[in-house]
């Protein structure tokens, strides 16, 4: 039942404020809806995930959630290039932040909120 269902991911923020200016000025987010002091932003494919206010912002030490793109270097530097930082793990093969490793290439980058987010390339 719930697989024939949207998914949408959830994204917590201790400071909403602080984390529309990096999604929206760093990230390029269009704002959408506002509800309850949080804000959704819309994905290709008809996805979409919800940032909303929270204390538990930046709490889980997995990824919040993933960007399935075609080009990660591309994206990485692009993001770069606006000030996103990306993170730095101790795996066999990582080089300039982005890991490949079972059939994908993926990079990681935190928000000003503490959560951790990624950038996925299927090889």
């Amino acid at each position: 039942m719930l697989q024939k269902s949207p998914l949408f991911a959830y994204i917590p923020a201790k400071d909403v404020t602080r984390a529309r200016n990096f999604y929206e000025q760093k990230l390029g987010f269009t704002p959408g809806r506002e509800l309850g002091g949080g804000v959704s932003y819309e994905f290709a494919g008809g996805t979409a995930c919800f940032l909303y206010l929270t204390p538990n912002a930046g709490t889980s030490a997995a990824s919040q959630a993933f960007w399935d793109v075609a080009d990660i270097e591309r994206e990485v530097a692009e993001l770069k290039a606006k000030g996103v930082v990306f993170e730095h793990y101790d795996l066999p093969n990582m080089k300039d932040g982005i890991s490949t490793a079972g059939g994908a290439k993926a990079a990681w980058f935190k928000d000003t909120e503490g959560n951790i987010m990624a950038i996925i390339q299927r090889l």
